[in-house]
């Protein structure tokens, strides 16, 4: 799959979310295999690009191309200025969202909401395109609710104004992240696009990866909330992919090294008290349905220095890795 000049390969990309697709978490998808790594949705105002978050959300240095940023917002003026700050920030392709569906974003008209206004759409379509010369993409859901279904017509003007990939999210805005994904819907978008078409929800293990990727036709796959504490669900698509067979599941050892090294990214990349909260999200996915994760948890939590998280984290990887209960009665 191709974005502008860009080779998507793997044909395996990781879905912005927000809080989650960070410059530590980005680089970490990309090197265990993820084709393309979305940033987490950046504001469109400019008021807000001096602040501390949205400085560390347009830091891309070092970063692997393709550099993928995610814009939001409703004003199709301030959208297009915001795709050029992005772009002089070093974004590579500019994405626009019209698929969150939180409650703050769409109170605002924005994300998801967006796709009530249908001319509002092309507007904003026309004026970020217009404003750059990187690839722009879109990423929608299949509608607002039941009754407002209307992804292939907002398909239809995204391709008409120049949008060079489009990622489907297989729910409405009302069904936020419940019920099942409609891939039947995303079929019929990628039917009618010459354009490539990225299949989004539920895709948690490579069988159901390549079973998308047949029914709907899609050119990729998007995975989102299955890559939180499995990063590694990215090589293990890949692989199936490319080669029909099942990668081995990765030892303790190399989970315990991957974490500890995304540890260390977050508390660089963050500084140290910011890290150190940042990262706990992340120890509880990375920990989730393994031994005593609980009590993991409420230890690792209440470390409040680098040195102590690493040093719990570490610790309790190994006992799992040597297959002795892990100590946890202290934190430090």
């Amino acid at each position: 799959m191709r974005i502008g000049p860009h080779d998507i390969d793997p044909r395996v990309v990781l879905a912005p979310m927000a809080g989650v697709t960070d410059k530590p978490f980005r680089v970490l998808c990309k090197r265990l295999g993820a084709g393309l790594c979305v940033s987490e949705m950046t504001t469109s105002d400019a008021r807000f690009w001096n602040t501390a978050k949205s400085r560390h959300r347009m830091d891309h240095s070092g970063e692997p191309a393709p550099i993928s940023v995610q814009i939001a917002g409703t004003v199709p003026e301030i959208m297009a200025e915001a795709a050029r700050h992005n772009v002089g920030h070093g974004a590579q392709i500019v994405d626009i969202n019209m698929g969150c569906p939180a409650k703050k974003v769409c109170n605002a008209w924005a994300g998801s909401a967006l796709m009530r206004d249908e001319a509002l759409v092309g507007r904003i379509l026309d004026a970020v395109v217009r404003a750059v010369d990187v690839p722009v993409t879109l990423k929608i859901r299949t509608g607002w609710d039941h009754d407002q279904r209307n992804a292939l017509n907002i398909a239809r003007i995204a391709q008409a104004a120049g949008i060079q990939a489009l990622a489907v999210h297989g729910r409405t805005r009302d069904q936020q992240y419940t019920g099942s994904a409609e891939y039947d819907t995303i079929a019929a978008v990628k039917a009618e696009l010459r354009i490539p078409v990225l299949a989004n929800g539920d895709i948690d293990t490579p069988h159901k990866a390549a079973m998308v990727l047949a029914r709907t036709g899609c050119d990729a796959v998007m995975v989102g909330r299955a890559a939180q504490g499995r990063p590694w669900i990215f090589r293990e698509i890949a692989h199936y992919l490319a080669h029909g067979e099942l990668l081995a599941e990765p030892s303790l050892r190399e989970i315990r090294d991957w974490l500890l090294g995304h540890l260390e990214h977050l508390h660089a990349f963050y500084g140290e008290v910011s890290g150190v909260r940042i990262a706990r999200k992340h120890l509880g996915w990375y920990a989730k349905d393994r031994p005593e994760n609980a009590a993991f948890r409420a230890v690792v939590n209440r470390a409040e220095s680098a040195d102590a998280q690493l040093r719990l984290t570490r610790d309790y990887f190994d006992a799992l890795i040597a297959g002795v209960a892990p100590q946890l009665s202290a934190a430090a």
